[in-house]
């Protein structure tokens, strides 16, 4: 029950519901893998970030537990004041190394990254050129920095263009962000494009990687690797709870710029640093990553297998370019439907709709794994069609 003043809560809830926007929040009982139970159900997971596996890996489980014996379950206080333990600068020795970068800072997610440098690096006198489609935290950091903010048209070079050439010389600091691989579509920024521009017109670059470690380039090294970029984005912002397995956050750049954010990134300052346990699982992690391409190799090997089988059952995965799989629906209410006949065949996959894509776009965001079996993905096929021509989604 709640008072007056916050009935308009309750309205909005019955809007969702009617809209079907209202998401079923379901609960694992298992740790996450290829298969998991879910509201006492046992399922094939296709809707978790857990590229790799690693969420239940057990050298990374083994390293977590080690570092509790060590170092106890939390840090106790921020980075800066009596927060920083030698496992945190390990870990960010170790990525720099897996990201070929001069240094790292590492943050309390990807989320928590984006907040502390895009306010630190511009403010009110400054211009943001941003994507589109850009993911929730880059659009808050933007917020919070008080920077002019221009959105440009998705991956789109030529508009991106057009308003350098129309905004840039009004402010004294321009930034460009965009995503690397867009979490809801799969499609990958055209960021040696982006680079050639922010050249041309004194700009600096930053790009949100969240999706793209652990999946581009090699061994998983990111959008910068796979387009052999190193040196020339000003910015990476990763993420460890994706890929890796984990969580938190971080920045790869120049020495200059991570200690600059140490000093101004405000999640750092201000809010408690990563446990023990999760930072020593991120190293093991990284290590396994370092030492071998055979976790990325099977992730694409997957990915591709699934979304030729999708393809040939008719089903639209609009433009991925990763294995991010958007099975397209259209409507939030077909997508819901679809999303809850899938569990009952035993597939957990959830249904995607606004605001997290635009009106009309909703859809099952099948997200691949490494340690799916091909016995798995026939599974998940099979039940595609089976529920995609009941609804008549496809013949």
């Amino acid at each position: 029950m709640v008072r007056p003043a916050l009935e308009f809560v309750v309205q909005e809830l019955e809007t969702l519901k009617q809209e079907g926007l209202f998401v079923n929040i379901r609960t694992l009982e298992s740790p996450q893998g290829a298969w998991i139970v879910v509201d006492g159900r046992r399922v094939l997971n296709l809707c978790s970030n857990n590229y790799l596996g690693f969420c239940n890996d057990p050298v990374l489980k083994e390293a977590a537990k080690r570092a509790i014996d060590e170092y106890g379950v939390g840090p106790g206080a921020v980075r800066t004041i009596a927060g920083t333990m030698k496992l945190h600068l390990e870990l960010e020795r170790k990525l720099a190394e897996f990201k070929g970068t001069e240094a790292v800072v590492s943050f309390q997610s990807g989320f928590c990254a984006n907040l502390a440098t895009i306010p630190a690096l511009v403010g009110r006198d400054d211009v943001i050129f941003s994507d589109e489609l850009n993911h929730a935290s880059i659009i808050d950091g933007c917020r919070l920095s008080r920077a002019e903010i221009i959105r440009y048209a998705h991956c789109d070079v030529d508009d991106l263009k057009t308003k350098l050439q129309e905004h840039r010389h009004k402010f004294r600091r321009a930034l460009i962000v965009t995503d690397g691989v867009f979490s809801m579509d799969g499609d990958i920024a055209p960021l040696p494009e982006i680079v050639k521009l922010a050249r041309e017109y004194d700009a600096f670059v930053m790009v949100d990687d969240a999706h793209g470690e652990g999946v581009l380039g090699k061994g998983g090294r990111g959008i910068t690797d796979h387009f052999v970029l190193h040196g020339e984005v000003d910015i990476e912002v990763g993420t460890l709870s994706k890929a890796f397995g984990v969580v938190g956050g971080y920045v790869a750049g120049s020495y200059e710029l991570c200690e600059y954010l140490r000093q101004r990134g405000r999640p750092f300052l201000f809010s408690s640093a990563v446990t023990p346990a999760d930072v020593a699982a991120c190293i093991a992690a990284v290590d396994i990553l370092l030492q071998s391409e055979d976790r990325v190799q099977r992730l694409w090997e997957n990915a591709c297998y699934f979304q030729n089988g999708l393809k040939s059952l008719g089903f639209d995965i609009g433009k991925t370019q990763t294995p991010i799989t958007p099975v397209m629906l259209g409507e939030a209410p077909l997508a819901q439907e679809f999303s809850k006949r899938l569990f009952e065949e035993g597939i957990f996959a959830q249904a995607i709709g606004y605001p997290t894509v635009p009106r009309g776009a909703a859809r099952i965001r099948v997200m691949i794994s490494a340690v799916h079996t091909k016995e798995d993905l026939d599974f998940a096929l099979e039940k595609f069609a089976k529920v995609g021509r009941e609804l008549g989604v496809i013949a």
